[in-house]
Parts: structure tokens; C-alpha cells; sequence
């Protein structure tokens, strides 16, 4: 039963968050606190040492003071910031340069995606659709928790608990 958690609250946690932010822009705040209680639980109840619990704390609490500058310049959201910070818990240190790098390439994709999407009429069946209408409106911003998932879906499976729990 542990296994099956540590191997499904995650990717699942992260999938909800990317399909919020694409419907709603906004990643709930349950959602990074969720993740953080989650991998706290699962840490311990997998036997994880304290300073290696302490370690990935430590990593989350650097990249909310990132994120959050980044916030206060207005360059991302409250939510991305969040959730960034909390995907960070899971993935450590020794992950948070591949975070940052594939991220940022996700990211931009997605973006120039989106900015494509938007010098395009939209299709009758599309509009009035909130979440549609709202992705091709040029004064909104990208909703780059998708991007932030996906990275963290992809290196979930490098993670700590993940091996532990594999055995490895």
C-alpha cells in the first residue's frame, strides 16, 4: 500500500495542478500544501533519514524565495511559485538544475505555443469556452504550471522515494 502511494501521489497531485492551471489559471494552495504533507508522511514511513527530510525541505524553502522574488517582480504567479517551491520538496537538490533547465524549455514551448495559438481567430465551437477565451487573450499569461508538472512528472522517477520504493 505504501508503495502504491509514493508511486501515484505525486504524478497525480501534479497532473490535477497542470489541469487547473490550463482551466482555471490558478493552482490551489491545497495542492502545495498537499504535496508537501504528502512527501513528509511518505519520507518518514519510507524511513528516510532526518537530514535528507531536512535536505529537501531546505531545497523547497530556496526555491520559494526565488519564485517568490520572481513573483514580486510580477514575472509569475502566486500559484507557480508555490508550486514550484513544492515540487522542489520531492525532487532534492540534486534534481533542481534539470528542474530549472527542462522547465524553462517546457515552458517556453508551451508559451511560444500559446502566442501562436493566440494570432489565430477562434473557431466558433471554441468561443465562449472561459478557459479557451482565456488562453487566447493576449493580457493573460501563460499558465506555466503545466510546464511545471510535466518537468515534475519526468524526474519523479530519478527521485529519492521513488527509488527507495523500487529498491533501488
Amino acid at each position: 500500500m505504501l508503495d502504491s502511494l509514493i508511486l501515484v501521489v505525486f504524478p497525480v497531485l501534479m497532473a490535477y495542478a497542470a489541469f487547473s492551471d490550463l482551466f482555471t489559471m490558478t493552482i490551489a494552495n491545497w495542492i502545495s500544501v498537499v504535496l508537501v504533507v504528502a512527501f513528509l508522511a511518505l519520507a518518514a514511513l519510507l524511513g528516510l533519514p532526518l537530514q535528507t527530510i531536512l535536505l529537501h525541505l531546505a531545497c523547497g524553502l530556496c526555491v520559494l524565495a526565488i519564485t517568490f522574488a520572481l513573483f514580486a517582480l510580477g514575472q509569475i504567479g502566486g500559484g507557480d511559485a508555490k508550486f514550484a517551491a513544492t515540487t522542489a520538496v520531492w525532487l532534492g537538490f540534486e534534481h533542481l538544475a534539470e528542474y530549472g533547465l527542462i522547465a524553462s524549455l517546457i515552458g517556453g514551448a508551451l508559451t511560444l505555443g500559446i502566442l501562436a495559438f493566440r494570432k489565430l481567430p477562434l473557431p466558433v465551437w471554441a468561443r465562449g469556452r472561459a478557459w479557451i477565451d482565456r488562453l487566447h487573450d493576449a493580457k493573460v499569461g501563460a499558465p506555466y504550471g503545466i510546464a511545471l508538472a510535466i518537468t515534475g512528472i519526468l524526474l519523479y522517477p530519478e527521485s529519492q522515494l521513488f527509488l527507495r520504493t523500487l529498491g533501488a
